[in-house]
């Protein structure tokens, strides 16, 4: 990984790191303080929802691409290969650079639909895969993190509607 930050770096190729995450429309207790013995509960109407965002981090410019469903399955993440296709890949007269993306083994990356996507792709996407199990490679974990720990943390949202549109 060294070695393709510093080709970003250089500005030879755009560095992304792609994976997903879900937010919970019932809040995050993050940090919470409370006397000893207390109870920390947070009153949160109805059921829990979730929403799934899947995101690639542009590791240069620090610019997050989250693209949200319901659902956290191939096709999702294929919808979030076309929003990179708009923003890096190749257009007609334009010089654009080389992308890698970061990618774990994950069940959606790794699916047959989600390869065909990728193959689609090879003349200007290139895959480096994390081994598997180790997040602390993924620069994008960091960002889910802060989301969750700092944005999302201790706030309540009615439905998945207002959950989405605060992600």
């Amino acid at each position: 990984m060294q070695l393709r930050r510093a080709q970003a770096k250089a500005g030879d190729i755009v560095l992304l790191y792609a994976d997903e995450s879900e937010a919970l429309t019932h809040p995050y207790l993050a940090r919470a303080w409370a006397r000893r013995g207390a109870d920390l509960r947070v009153p949160a109407p109805g059921q829990s929802k979730k929403v799934a965002m899947m995101g690639a981090l542009d590791w240069l410019q620090r610019k997050l691409i989250v693209a949200t469903s319901r659902t956290k399955r191939s096709a999702d993440f294929i919808a979030l290969l076309v929003t990179l296709d708009h923003l890096y890949g190749p257009k007609p007269g334009v010089r654009t650079k080389p992308v890698v993306i970061v990618l774990d083994n994950g069940p959606i990356h790794v699916s047959k639909a989600t390869a065909a996507a990728l193959a689609a792709r090879a003349h200007w996407l290139t895959v480096e895969w994390l081994p598997k199990y180790a997040p602390e490679l993924n620069d994008i974990e960091v960002v889910w993190h802060d989301l969750k720990a700092f944005n999302l943390a201790h706030k309540t949202f009615t439905d998945a509607d207002a959950l989405d549109a605060a992600t």
